[in-house]
């Protein structure tokens, strides 16, 4: 596989719920990505960037060996294989360029639900099945408990069942499939998200551009993602009691409206979650006309 040294190359899981939220993110940065079914390498037509679609876990030695320049990938996986690297004695790191805040879930301990727990100290010498070792020794030894590792890819939550293991070490997202094996989370291991990645490499001038344009419309993105529009009628008289409750992200704009003496058009973005509460304290100050709505790009 021939690198064009112009091109900048990122690696993305090559299916499941990381795939669908990069590619989601990267459309959303107006990139017209053109697919191939024959092929695992995928090129961007409008922006000199190509992406390696790989298994998630292979990202992080991908991006650290320089074969791609860049990547996102969950936390859980980046961590997982730092803590590999560093018990062969190798410390060169890639470089966390942004966490995304996307594909979140937990790295966490559970039991069979007949079985208690007080606390970590509970499993002392358990068996416990994991897919991520490293960063179950690392908990373990944080903890001061001794137990067994199985190591297991896939399917970790049947191996209490199978009796191969006393408890699981694996990812939690809605505790569904737990519930369906007949498990309890008792601890969290650590919480993860989507993180962009970089190689410790050298990138030369022309893949440098291609990054920082990227990383701009990806922080675009997510802002307008985290952001919403609210637009209002307010009374002049009680302009100030009601911008002391707008959870702004800016100065709001002040506009007055035609034929209108006693009151004013008011436009704030913001970056924080618009309870109904708030909406509701709006429209007891008089606000009226409120509307609330999705940001689709965000430049500051």
């Amino acid at each position: 596989m021939t690198k064009n040294l112009k091109r900048l190359r990122i690696a993305l899981q090559k299916s499941g719920r990381l795939n669908d939220d990069c590619i989601r993110v990267l459309e959303r940065c107006g990139l017209k990505i053109r697919f191939s079914k024959q092929s695992l390498l995928c090129h961007v037509e409008n922006l000199a960037l190509d992406i390696l679609l790989v298994r998630d876990d292979d990202i992080p030695t991908l991006v650290l060996d320089g074969v791609c320049d860049i990547g996102i990938v969950g936390e859980n996986v980046l961590q997982e294989k730092t803590l590999e690297q560093e018990s062969k004695g190798s410390f060169e790191k890639v470089d966390i360029i942004q966490k995304l805040g996307f594909s979140r879930c937990r790295l966490s301990i559970a039991l069979p639900t007949e079985k208690s727990f007080l606390d970590p100290t509970s499993l002392e010498g358990l068996r416990i099945a994991t897919s991520y070792p490293f960063l179950l020794q690392d908990y373990l030894k944080r903890q001061k408990v001794r137990a067994d590792i199985m190591t297991i890819s896939g399917s970790v939550e049947i191996a209490p069942s199978l009796d191969m293991a006393d408890a699981i070490c694996d990812l939690v997202s809605t505790g569904r499939t737990l519930e369906e094996h007949n498990l309890k989370e008792v601890d969290q291991v650590m919480m993860s998200e989507a993180v962009l990645i970089k190689t410790p490499k050298y990138l030369n001038p022309d893949k440098q551009s291609v990054f920082d344009l990227l990383v701009r419309r990806i922080e675009s993105v997510l802002k307008a993602e985290e952001s919403k529009y609210i637009l209002f009628h307010a009374p002049l008289d009680a302009l100030s009691r009601i911008q002391t409750i707008l959870p702004g992200f800016e100065t709001p704009t002040i506009l007055p409206l035609q034929g209108v003496s006693d009151k004013v058009a008011v436009h704030v973005v913001s970056n924080e979650k618009i309870f109904w509460s708030t909406l509701e304290k709006l429209k007891e100050m008089g606000a009226s006309s409120i509307l609330v709505l999705p940001i689709e790009k965000m430049l500051n």
